[in-house]
């Protein structure tokens, strides 16, 4: 039985991650530039994150769906936490790489498991709102995390921030060590993880798949929606210093603004969890979402991209609660970590293949041009994810049972 406190600590562990997680990247983007003075090796940083992903999310969920997901979990904060600590001590920036990259692998790995642990935690009357919650956890480490990050580089150095950031995570790891046990100390069985066992996972992924197609086509256009989020987002800075004509103040102003819609969305998210349904957070939250892309994209200055901002963070709130609620409830937690992990692995090859073809574009084309036709295919995605799930609200969520074998 779950106890009061235990949502409370795992919010705040998640919270810490989170605001630790700002922390690094804006940190260690400092250091890089400080050491190779190059745009091109700050950029790099952000590459090595969806690369990490693609490497470990094929066979992750074989791992995820076996192990005791709180160890994991601690296991991985612990490991994070070490290896952020050792990169002020590293002046290759070939070995930076290295060590950020194994730091994103396990980032890449603790998602799908703290999901799975969430889902076996949080009753499913409660999951809603602690989903909205979380939400609200996140908004607030967006706003939150630059900030201290902001106050550390004023009284001390970006080393030193990154041993704060360590810091979060192994306290992560001790919070979520105070959480109940929900599984067995070693491995569900005695089966030996090999390319076979992964080879077999990936069959009984394939076999769900076909099984719940409508939850498969909803996990696929709402990942279709993040992957163009991503795509768009990365011509962010570009389209608005250089086609809006914004100042770097005013551009920092703008990233403010969406950080305010986020959390003022995650706020209302809350008040309504336990009266709206999922699908309708996910269908109406989505479509507004590219609506306010759709504003941002043809904005003309300051105030339309403000708008479109707020009103895209602002539904993002919804979508996401939606969304997460959604595989919560439809994705028996058997085979969750394997599920996620490998529909990751296809929206990572997507994020990676969308930025190319955008920024290429941008290149060719027009930035402008380019932020519209991407807003502009969110808009029809999300407009065919909306149609199809409220045409399919009498599907009723699964029962929890054991669908595969581990």
């Amino acid at each position: 039985m779950m106890r009061l406190k235990d949502p409370f600590l795992l919010l705040m562990g998640i919270g810490l991650s989170n605001v630790g997680a700002w922390i690094f990247l804006i940190a260690l983007n400092l250091i890089v530039l400080d050491e190779t003075g190059s745009a091109l090796a700050v950029g790099i940083l952000y590459v090595l994150k969806p690369l990490a992903a693609l490497v470990t999310n094929t066979w992750a969920g074989s791992l995820i769906d076996r192990l005791n997901k709180r160890g994991l979990m601690v296991f991985l904060d612990i490991l994070r936490a070490v290896l952020v600590a050792v990169l002020p001590f590293i002046s290759s920036i070939p070995l930076m790489y290295a060590v950020v990259f194994v730091i994103n692998m396990g980032s890449a790995v603790f998602y799908p498991a703290s999901m799975t642990y969430m889902t076996k935690l949080i009753p499913r009357e409660k999951r809603q709102r602690f989903n909205a919650l979380r939400s609200l956890i996140g908004s607030g480490a967006f706003i939150v995390g630059p900030a201290i990050a902001g106050v550390l580089f004023i009284i001390g150095t970006p080393e030193m921030a990154l041993y704060l950031n360590a810091a979060a995570l192994f306290l992560s790891g001790l919070i979520t060590l105070l959480l109940p046990n929900l599984e067995g100390d070693s491995l569900a069985n005695s089966e030996k993880f090999s390319f076979e066992l992964i080879k077999a996972d990936w069959r009984v992924v394939k076999d769900f798949s076909r099984r719940f197609i409508y939850v498969m086509v909803v996990y696929l256009l709402f990942s279709c929606m993040i992957v163009m989020t991503a795509a768009v987002d990365s011509l962010e800075a570009a389209f608005s210093k250089e086609v809006l004509g914004l100042s770097n103040s005013t551009y920092g102003y703008l990233v403010s603004i969406a950080g305010a819609g986020f959390l003022v969305g995650a706020l209302v998210n809350i008040a309504i969890a336990d009266k709206v349904r999922d699908i309708h957070l996910i269908a109406f939250g989505s479509v507004m979402v590219s609506a306010g892309y759709i504003v941002y994209s043809f904005s003309g200055g300051f105030v339309a991209a403000a708008v479109g901002f707020s009103l895209l963070s602002f539904s993002l709130a919804f979508a996401e609660t939606g969304f997460d609620t959604f595989i919560q409830e439809r994705i028996p937690v058997e085979v969750m970590g394997r599920v996620s992990s490998m529909y990751g692995w296809l929206e990572g090859v997507l994020v990676i293949a969308a930025t190319v073809s955008i920024g290429a574009g941008a290149e060719l084309l027009s930035i402008r041009g380019v932020v519209i036709a991407g807003a502009v295919v969110m808009l029809i995605v999300t407009v065919f994810l909306c149609i199809y799930t409220l045409n399919r609200l009498r599907v009723k969520p699964l029962e929890k049972k054991t669908l595969v074998s581990r």
